[in-house]
């Protein structure tokens, strides 16, 4: 994968700012309006006031990278005093287990899609220039892009279970009880040499990366190199810590779906029946004006989303923006019932194996196909250029 480095993080001083509970969030893409208005009243420091998506907003980027510098300046977020990585966990249960990914946080070498980094969706316009004016103004990656390796990696286990079982220096709990922990490694740690040989694909945060792209092509081009040449990266080895990935259900705004597959009861029966390996989907939507959910078989391989699109939803929608994603199933449920959708398909599950299948193949799949889950918390760590 492309070299990855120590950098010296801004992380909040919670003397000043306060608990990390107070200011950290969920990565701004899954952050809905009434969620956004709570973490910004949760206090004046929170990182949504800086991460948030504006939509071209320049004023609004210009007011994020003041407060940027604001809270620089005035303590409230400090420098590590030397180039460091950092080892993070998250700790969290899931299908009555317990369970735990870890991970570590550096400063990766951008290089173009195809080569050692590999993306599995592909990306809209709009996000990317929105994070691109964002960068442009506070010049500083605010969140990370979470990437995977195939692994295993024994080297980064044998270090992360010796980190994990002191105690952290910086620890919260967020709104789904996922305990989420960092440390510091020193920078002179051989982390760059145990990745070398292995290629990156990202989990979340394509557009974060693409944006990272075109940033760096454009200070290049007016200031050579610089530490805009790097993205700050959460690497995470599949092969040993197993990472689950959600989907990212379809709200489907226009249209008209067909009643296909059998009838079932309800939400939760649906639910019960999607089925990753044999390509089966749910759907709700309304018959005769009646609220109707159904379940149905793709033919193909999996993941099931590629098949939904090829198959059932196409990729017209999307481009036009009759498409939303989510991955709260109730909601996507509810925009049927309350006429604000005309249907809403429901995806089972996949795996990061399945993923990295289909990249291997020279494939992608469609925009908000997977929801790595859990995602690391905004505001954990900051890398300013």
């Amino acid at each position: 994968m492309p070299s990855v480095s120590p950098f010296a993080g801004f992380t909040f001083d919670p003397a000043v700012a306060g608990g990390l509970e107070a200011v950290t969030a969920p990565p701004y893409d899954v952050i809905g309006d009434e969620a956004l208005n709570a973490y910004a009243n949760s206090s004046p420091y929170n990182i949504v006031h800086l991460d948030r998506e504006v939509e071209g907003d320049g004023e609004k980027y210009k007011e994020a990278a003041r407060q940027l510098g604001e809270w620089i300046d005035s303590g409230v977020l400090i420098a590590d005093p030397e180039p460091s990585y950092y080892a993070y966990e998250m700790r969290f249960r899931l299908e009555g287990r317990d369970r735990a990914i870890r991970g570590v946080f550096c400063a990766m070498n951008l290089e173009e899609w195809g080569g050692a980094v590999l993306p599995h969706e592909r990306v809209l316009s709009g996000p990317v220039q929105d994070r691109l004016g964002l960068m442009r103004a506070t010049r500083a990656n605010l969140s990370a892009v979470y990437g995977t390796i195939g692994g295993p990696c024994q080297p980064l286990t044998l270090l992360l279970d010796e980190i994990t079982k002191t105690l952290s220096p910086w620890r919260t709990v967020d709104e789904q009880g996922v305990i989420h922990s960092m440390w510091r490694i020193t920078g002179q740690t051989n982390i760059a040499g145990w990745l070398e040989d292995e290629n990156l694909l990202i989990a979340d945060g394509h557009h974060r990366y693409t944006t990272a792209l075109a940033y760096r092509s454009e200070r290049s081009e007016s200031d050579g190199p610089g530490p805009w040449d790097q993205v700050l990266t959460l690497v995470v080895d599949a092969g040993s810590e197993d990472p689950p990935v959600l989907p990212f259900h379809r709200v489907v705004m226009a249209g008209h779906p067909a009643a296909v597959g059998q009838r079932v009861r309800d939400l939760q029966e649906v639910l019960a029946d999607l089925d990753d390996e044999r390509l089966v989907y749910g759907v709700a939507l309304r018959e005769e004006e009646r609220l109707v959910h159904r379940v149905a078989e793709l033919t193909g391989t999996p993941p099931t989303v590629i098949a939904l699109h090829e198959q059932v939803i196409g990729h017209d929608l999307i481009e036009a923006g009759q498409v939303r994603f989510t991955h709260d199933a109730v909601a996507a449920e509810a925009a049927v019932r309350d006429g604000e959708a005309v249907a809403a398909y429901f995806l089972p599950a996949t795996t990061a194996e399945r993923i990295r299948a289909v990249v291997d193949g020279g494939g992608t799949l469609p925009p908000k196909s997977t929801y790595f889950w859990p995602k690391p918390r905004t505001g954990m760590i900051i890398r300013v250029f």
